[in-house]
């Protein structure tokens, strides 16, 4: 009662923190999917696959021919003939065989484990470099969290599948084959007695599949959730901690926790039912082996009946073929699991990018940086129309800024010019190529960009700012920071460009970071520099010292600045003024003044507020 309090106050709550995308995916269950996943295996086809698979055909093989040597042999033959020269040679020969059990059940485990590990790590890999490619567009949409649970917690669903369970799965198959095969050769009668559970079996799993399957579907969703909600609590704490809101949260993860508790508690009840089941199976087959089987002895193999060794043989079979069965029902169970898995991962790999890269676009290796807008519109969603049909031109070594309200679209030009997005309709164009015609790494290389929330990587200082240019020597990143003025405070750090920056440059001011970013933008060398509020973090004293830093940074560059201090924009060769999505003025600092119109209202009111401190 407590849990279910604290759930119904987390859904009170669940639509201040977040929405996810996540959710369950009905699919009929096909082999289609499970092949899919096969084909991570093609790689190892020649090497620990094979070995694994020789080394459970040989352990297989003894366990079904140790029964028959037990039955038909021991007893019916030498303890019938009391041949004991055939005994010592039996008890040797069994002895061997299960030697040799043991080593192929050594290499086994060994060669499947390694051929498992190597398949996560290239599902993983594989996974993570399709992310790094999709478009701006996918994680709009989604949380930090869920796509971490995607590429750690779902692949790893997969492990148990791909080190044990596609091996298993294949000596179970074999080993009931082989059974089945004997047990019908021993005595048709009594194999069939027995085996007639089997389909009760199979129709009563058929029937769970679905339910359990959508259970760890339900339990995928639940820890993307709670994932989702961990990030974004961590990433949050200052924020948190600043509003005394630490009791609210727990509430919150208290019920979110519960919600991922009780899909766990679900899944598991509803996969233990599997066992219980395969083990009444197994009693009644013993059931009917003593009463059918002891009839058939007492009948006497002259009359249709069977031998005690036969009698033997099949007892140690019927103990030997429940065992493969229930692993095969937890195998399913396991299966079911990866399914979900899979499917969660496949829908990610299935994403296209909505910015698809042409393998024969332009490689605007001499690009000069001329942009052109031609009657651009964008929406982020069809509710939201973010340009409407802008026309605009920013010739090449041309400064321009972008000044308007918040929402007036100035962030979504600068997206499209990166090509972030796509136009919905129109074109926008650099050096008279339609950005969709060129190829996009080469047009990133030659843009650099500048966000008021810069980001700091784990590592040095040095790394950060080498980051827009993995080959600069250390000689050319102390010259670039040098330049915008990052190299006075990096030197009075204890270990210079050495320092190791914490998660997110935690170690670093606001300032300190943004001027790490305008030495790793320099460093890049763009023909296409974006400052968007880039100067926002850094206190008017600072600001001052990068002026001249910013005209060395800007020379001989296309530079978009989007910015509200007027000492960032007065200098630019054209500015452009932007409401609701549309162009209301365009022209340089003195022209928009004489208009006296959008520009000049920005600005008095700036003035005003200065006054007013």
């Amino acid at each position: 009662m407590k849990k279910g309090n604290k759930m119904s106050k987390e859904n009170r709550h669940l639509n201040r923190f977040y929405y996810t995308v996540d959710h369950a995916v009905e699919k009929p269950f096909n082999w289609q999917q499970m092949w899919r996943l096969l084909v991570y295996l093609k790689p190892y086809s020649k090497t620990y696959l094979p070995g694994s698979i020789i080394a459970m055909l040989i352990s297989t093989a003894v366990r079904l021919i140790v029964p028959i040597l037990i039955g038909k042999v021991a007893i019916d033959t030498v303890i019938a003939n009391e041949d004991m020269t055939m005994l010592t040679y039996l008890v040797i020969g069994i002895g061997l065989l299960y030697l040799l059990s043991y080593v192929g059940n050594i290499f086994r485990i060994k060669w499947v484990n390694i051929l498992g590990q190597n398949v996560i790590y290239d599902l993983r890999q594989h996974l993570f470099s399709h992310i790094q490619r999709l478009s701006h567009r996918f994680f709009d949409s989604r949380s930090g969290g869920s796509i971490i649970v995607r590429i750690m917690n779902d692949t790893n669903s997969l492990q148990e599948l791909f080190t044990n369970g596609i091996i298993n799965l294949l000596m179970d198959i074999v080993m009931l084959t082989g059974m089945v095969a004997i047990l019908f050769a021993l005595s048709p009668k009594l194999a069939l007695a027995i085996l007639v559970i089997l389909p009760i079996m199979f129709y009563i799993s058929t029937k769970l599949r679905r339910n359990i399957r959508r259970s760890w579907q339900n339990v995928r969703i639940q820890q993307s959730r709670l994932n989702s909600h961990l990030n974004e609590s961590i990433q949050g704490i200052r924020i948190t901690q600043s509003f005394s809101q630490e009791k609210e949260n727990e509430e919150y993860f208290d019920g979110v926790n519960t919600d991922n508790f009780t899909s766990w508690r679900m899944a598991t009840k509803k996969s233990a039912m599997f066992r219980p089941f395969v083990e009444m199976s197994n009693a009644i087959g013993t059931i009917i082996l003593i009463s059918y089987g002891a009839y058939l002895i007492l009948l006497g193999e002259a009359n249709g009946g069977i031998s005690t060794g036969t009698f033997v043989s099949f007892a140690f079979y019927i103990g030997m073929f429940w065992e493969p069965i229930s692993r095969l029902g937890q195998m399913y169970n396991q299966l079911l699991m990866a399914m979900s898995a899979s499917e969660r991962i496949f829908e990610f790999l299935d994403q296209k990018p909505n910015v698809e890269d042409k393998p024969d676009g332009a490689d605007l290796t001499d690009m000069q940086g001329h942009i052109e807008f031609g009657r651009v519109q964008f929406a982020y969603d069809e509710e939201r129309i973010a340009l409407h049909e802008i026309s605009l031109e920013m010739k090449a070594g041309e400064t321009v800024a972008l000044v308007g309200h918040t929402g007036s679209g100035k962030s979504t030009i600068a997206n499209l010019i990166s090509r972030f997005y796509d136009p919905t309709e129109g074109a926008v164009k650099i050096d008279g190529h339609d950005l969709r015609d060129v190829k996009l790494d080469r047009l990133r290389q030659q843009i650099s960009v500048v966000l008021q929330d810069t980001f700091i990587f784990s590592g040095t200082i040095l790394e950060n700012i080498r980051f827009g240019r993995p080959n600069a020597t250390d000689e050319e990143v102390i010259e670039a920071s040098k330049v915008v003025g990052a190299d006075e405070f990096i030197q009075r750090l204890a270990n210079g460009y050495e320092t190791e920056v914490e998660e997110r440059g935690n170690i670093l001011s606001a300032g300190e970071r943004q001027l790490l970013s305008f030495a790793r933008a320099l460093l890049a060398d763009p023909r296409i520099l974006i400052l968007d509020e880039a100067t926002a973090s850094i206190d008017t004293e600072t600001e001052m010292k990068i002026q001249t830093a910013l005209k060395r940074l800007l020379n001989g560059r296309t530079a978009i600045i989007i910015a509200h201090r007027l000492s960032t924009i007065r200098e630019s060769d054209n500015i452009f003024v932007l409401e609701n999505g549309k162009i209301l003025e365009s022209g340089n600092h003195d022209e928009l003044m004489q208009q006296r119109g959008e520009y000049f209202e920005l600005v008095k009111s700036q003035f005003e507020m200065l006054d007013a401190i």
